[in-house]
């Protein structure tokens, strides 16, 4: 099995210190104490998007993190009401 070699974006984002600052990089409004709670599940969920989709661009990176992000905030809601999702700033479900 070959190894595959981190792209630019990969390196960058493996140089950031928090997930505030990856989002900040791709330019995605959050809730600081949705960070505080989530960010565990945000950072693995995202790590996890990004091997299934390998992506090689910054919109690909960042269409793997907004999924993570969405995917978490569609899971807070009430399961038996049919309200819409308001936790992204850029949610294309709502």
């Amino acid at each position: 099995m070959t190894e595959k070699m981190p792209n630019k974006i990969e390196a960058y984002i493996q140089t950031l210190s928090n997930m505030g600052d990856v989002l900040d990089y791709f330019e995605i409004g959050f809730d600081k104490s949705f960070l505080i709670e989530y960010g565990d599940k945000l950072f693995k969920r995202f790590n996890g998007n990004v091997i299934l989709a390998e992506p090689e661009t910054w919109f690909e990176y960042r269409r793997a993190l907004k999924n993570a992000y969405c995917k978490i905030q569609r899971g807070r809601l009430d399961p038996k009401s049919r309200s819409a999702c308001r936790g992204c700033t850029s949610c294309e479900r709502r």
